[in-house]
C-alpha cells in the first residue's frame, strides 16, 4: 500500500511540473541607472564614448595640478584618477572601472547625470534669468560644461570631509556678465566656471582645494574682485592666483 501511494504522489508530482512556469527574475538595476548605465568594465586601453562619460564622473580626482582630458581613451592619467576615486570611497583601489566602481557612480548621480549635492539649477541664475542661454555656446553645451564642473566639485566636497558647497554664481549670459563686470573672456560665458562665495569653507582651503580638483583657473583672495569668493574654471592653459592664500 505505501508503494502505491508513493507511486501516486510521483506521478502527481511529475504532472505538475509539466503545468508550472518557472520565471528568473533580472537583478534590479541600481537607481540612478536612468542617466547612463556602463555595459563593460573599462581598464587602460579602452576607448569609446562609455570611457568619456566615466573621465566625466572622476574629473575632479586627479593630482595637484592635473585636468583630465575628456577624450574617450582610458590611459595612465584616467586609470589613475580611477584609483583615487575608489580610495575616496572605500572601494578596492584597482584602477580598474568595475561593476563596484560603477554602483558608487549611481549612488552618487541624480537621473540627469549630475552628482546628488549639486543641480543645474544652481549653476543658472544668469541675472535671475535661470537658464542657459545667451552665452558664447549652446544652451546645450553650456549645461554639459557645467555638468563637469559638478563632479569636479563633488570630488573637492568629498576631499573637504562631505563638507557642503554652496555656488554663488555659475553661467552666465554675455549681458549678464557684462552686467556683474565679468571678464570680457570670462569662462562664465561657456559654462566653464564656478564661483563659490563665503558661506562656505574658509577661502583659502577652498582654493587649495581646487588644486587637486582639475581646475586649470584658480583666483581667490588677493586677485583683483575675489576677495569675497573663489574661482573656478576649465580652460587649457594655468592661471592661479590668490596673493593672500
Amino acid at each position: 500500500m505505501f508503494r502505491r501511494i508513493l507511486c501516486v504522489v510521483s506521478a502527481l508530482a511529475l504532472a505538475l511540473v509539466g503545468t508550472v512556469t518557472v520565471q528568473v527574475l533580472a537583478p534590479d538595476r541600481a537607481a540612478a541607472d536612468g542617466c547612463y548605465t556602463w555595459e563593460r568594465t573599462l581598464q587602460q586601453g579602452a576607448n569609446g564614448a562609455d570611457v568619456t562619460q566615466l573621465q566625466i564622473r572622476v574629473a575632479g580626482w586627479v593630482s595637484s595640478g592635473e585636468n583630465l582630458a575628456l577624450d574617450g581613451d582610458f590611459g595612465p592619467a584616467t586609470a589613475a584618477a580611477v584609483k583615487r576615486f575608489q580610495a575616496g570611497y572605500g572601494l578596492p583601489q584597482t584602477g580598474v572601472a568595475d561593476s563596484a566602481t560603477y554602483t558608487k557612480i549611481y549612488e552618487l548621480q541624480d537621473n540627469d547625470c549630475t552628482p546628488i549635492h549639486f543641480a543645474y539649477s544652481e549653476f543658472d541664475n544668469n541675472c535671475g534669468a535661470n537658464n542657459y542661454l545667451g552665452g558664447k555656446v549652446s544652451e546645450a553645451t553650456a549645461k554639459e560644461n557645467i555638468k563637469r564642473i559638478m563632479w569636479q566639485l563633488e570630488a573637492m566636497r568629498r576631499k573637504l570631509g562631505d563638507r557642503a558647497l554652496n555656488v554663488t554664481s555659475g553661467f552666465r549670459s554675455v549681458s549678464c556678465n557684462n552686467a556683474s563686470g565679468g571678464s570680457s573672456t570670462s569662462l562664465h560665458m561657456y559654462g566653464q566656471a564656478a564661483d563659490l562665495g563665503l558661506n562656505n569653507p574658509a577661502q583659502c582651503t577652498l582654493w587649495n582645494a581646487g588644486k587637486s580638483a582639475g581646475f586649470e583657473e584658480l583666483l581667490g583672495p588677493g586677485y583683483p574682485g575675489h576677495n569675497d569668493h573663489v574661482h573656478f574654471g576649465n580652460k587649457a592653459s594655468r592661471s592661479w592666483s590668490a596673493p593672500n592664500c
